[in-house]
């Protein structure tokens, strides 16, 4: 009995196996979790952003190609975006000139309509022909081209909060009037038919803040003043802040204003000048019926 009792028995413990390989289930699980953290802090965040901010963002998505992702609308779209600063000029740029490019009526104009970066702002000329390509000849009246691609324009420029100029610009050969009707009240009218048209077509009220009449006081090509191409209509996208680049422009802009208001006997500026030019004025000359002879 007592060697039973002093007997080793020996205990064998089976390691249990896993069951298994759980495979990446638990990697989908993840990911989800971190898509949705990540879409609730966007909203967080949209919800806490400006007015704006939300309407850019929103634009987006309803083009998300991209073409629209500039101003925070499609070229169609609705709503006005971020401010276009000095930044984005070129890029507003580039997409007015796609806009032409895409639109089959405007590829006939698509050479005399010049686009280009300024100390004010994006200017964009509207340059005339021998034909009278936007204005008829001698008139103030916009030809049916001319006044379909300014209410393009306006449909586009009106999504900006930018301030926008308008002038008017002639050749030097003098305006046969017996009334006193001049270059300066033509290029005058021209602005402000262009600015009526504008304003017919997306432009806002208050969006328009200056019309210029300069008649041949800024000319395109200096060493030819009769040239077609002096007579023109310049649409101005100014920026929201003053650009470094403005002061020689508003320079420019003061020298040529007290040269006209010379020839008139005023102290107005240039904008004023232009004001005061318009049809409505009743001591303002009147423009003249149609002259085939002038080809201003």
């Amino acid at each position: 009995m007592a060697g039973q009792d002093d007997q080793i028995i020996i205990i064998k413990k089976k390691k249990g196996g896993h069951g298994g390989h759980h495979g990446g289930a638990w990697k989908v699980a993840y990911a989800d979790f971190v898509t949705a953290m990540m879409a609730l802090f966007i909203v967080l965040w949209l919800l806490s952003s400006s007015e704006e901010v939300q309407k850019a963002v929103g634009g987006y998505f309803q083009d998300p190609t991209g073409s629209g992702k500039l101003m925070g609308s499609t070229m169609s779209g609705s709503g006005e975006g971020l401010p276009i600063k000095e930044t984005d000029m070129d890029q507003l740029k580039e997409k007015i000139e796609k806009a032409l490019q895409e639109k089959p009526e405007f590829q006939a104009l698509r050479k005399n309509v010049q686009i280009f970066v300024t100390g004010e702002g994006l200017r964009i000329e509207l340059l005339e022909n021998d034909k009278g390509m936007f204005f008829q000849s001698g008139s103030a009246l916009p030809t049916e081209a001319g006044a379909n691609l300014v209410a393009m324009l306006a449909q586009e420029l009106g999504k900006l909060p930018n301030n926008v100029f308008l002038e008017g610009h002639t050749d030097a050969k003098p305006f046969s009037s017996e009334n006193g009707y001049s270059n300066w009240e033509l290029s005058a009218d021209r602005a402000n038919a262009a600015r009526r048209i504008m304003m017919d077509n997306g432009l806002r009220r208050d969006q328009v803040t200056q019309v210029r009449g300069f008649a041949d006081q800024r000319l395109r090509d200096p060493k030819d003043p009769y040239s077609p191409l002096n007579r023109r209509i310049s649409l101005i996208v100014a920026y929201l802040q003053p650009s470094p680049r403005s002061t020689d422009s508003q320079t420019k802009t003061n020298h040529v204003s007290s040269a006209g208001d010379k020839d008139h006997g005023s102290h107005s500026t240039p904008q004023n000048t232009t004001q005061n030019a318009a049809p409505n004025n009743q001591n303002s000359p009147q423009p003249p019926p149609h002259n085939p002879q002038n080809s201003h």
